[in-house]
């Protein structure tokens, strides 16, 4: 009879046909547990998966008494309550680096969309104002990579890869992280503010976390500059979104390019009704060799718990 599995958040479900193919999968759609299924159906359930980014607190996991580990369907885990589960002897595991790729290619196509104004320039020929040679000031001529100065917050793997590809693109890359690594061909800062003060483009590659929570605040904003462009991979809550499009309002940054939002889905507002401002809706790891890897390390997870073995890809909180 095949284990068990409930699954926490709500996921397509073409991303968990792989996984039902191996597993029993009770489908919560995102309630509570107890909301969808009785205590006697969630008694003997071991494993549970999550998207890193929901909540998971410790009410949660003692709607299932005999939950032995917790596996999160990407690289994040930030929702997970890792004191919680620690108390309850719950481990937790992840999908490191699956979607490092995907991530970060649309972390430079984010970059390239805002500074080169693609969703203005699109528009631009849409409505007619290029057949109509009508003069826009969002068609001015911008400064182009080579030399342009990018920093990446975050050097894991989407941060370097991120890095390699800005570089490839002609642009000064600089780096801050709470390691150094001396063997990146790139420019260490120790310090934020003066990775933000020094760069063109600020790449939020860090992950979220009490540490890091709207650590880009109307400070950090002001020392990126009027022609600062910002861009957010990572998690909605790095960036004080209140200030962000204040910010905005105020030319105080000259656009930014954004994959992640404080409160997801993200309905339209302020924010969005800014021509230099590229909004994606949380697609940095959405291609399909990415779900693959992904479901991959949740499987190979899964298989290690249920055989008695460490977690191939636990998590070291």
């Amino acid at each position: 009879m095949a284990e068990k599995v409930l699954i926490y958040s709500r996921f397509p479900k073409a991303q968990m046909v792989r996984i039902g193919e191996r597993f029993d999968l009770l489908d919560a759609g995102g309630k509570p547990p107890l909301s969808v299924f009785s205590a006697d159906e969630l008694k003997d359930v071991r494993t549970m998966i999550t998207a890193g980014g929901h909540v998971l607190p410790a009410e949660v996991m003692d709607m299932m008494p005999a939950l032995g580990a917790i596996i999160c369907y990407g690289t994040g885990y930030d929702g997970v309550d890792f004191k919680a589960a620690a108390e309850r002897k719950v481990v937790v595991g992840n999908s490191p680096g699956a979607n490092a790729a995907s991530v970060a290619d649309l972390a430079l196509t984010l970059m390239l969309a805002a500074t080169r104004r693609l969703i203005p320039a699109d528009q631009y020929v849409r409505e007619g104002g290029w057949s109509d040679r009508k003069p826009s000031p969002l068609m001015a001529p911008q400064p182009g990579n080579p030399g342009r100065k990018v920093g990446v917050y975050g050097m894991g793997e989407i941060g370097r890869k991120i890095a390699s590809r800005v570089a490839a693109f002609e642009c000064d890359v600089a780096y801050t992280n709470r390691t150094k690594y001396d063997e990146l061909p790139y420019r260490y800062e120790p310090d934020l503010a003066a990775l933000v003060e020094w760069c063109d483009v600020l790449m939020i590659a860090v992950r979220a976390g009490a540490e890091t929570h709207h650590i880009i605040d109307a400070k950090m904003l002001k020392k990126l500059g009027p022609n600062g462009y910002v861009v957010n991979i990572s998690r909605g809550s790095v960036i004080d979104q209140a200030a962000l499009t204040q910010a905005l309002a105020d030319k105080t940054i000259a656009g930014a390019g954004l994959d992640v939002f404080e409160t997801e889905p993200h309905a339209p507002d302020a924010l969005t009704a800014f021509p230099n401002v590229v909004l994606t809706p949380h697609i940095g790891g959405h291609t399909l060799d990415s779900h693959i890897g992904m479901q991959d390390c949740v499987i190979a997870n899964l298989d290690a718990f249920y055989a008695g073995n460490t977690l191939p890809y636990a998590v070291k909180a």
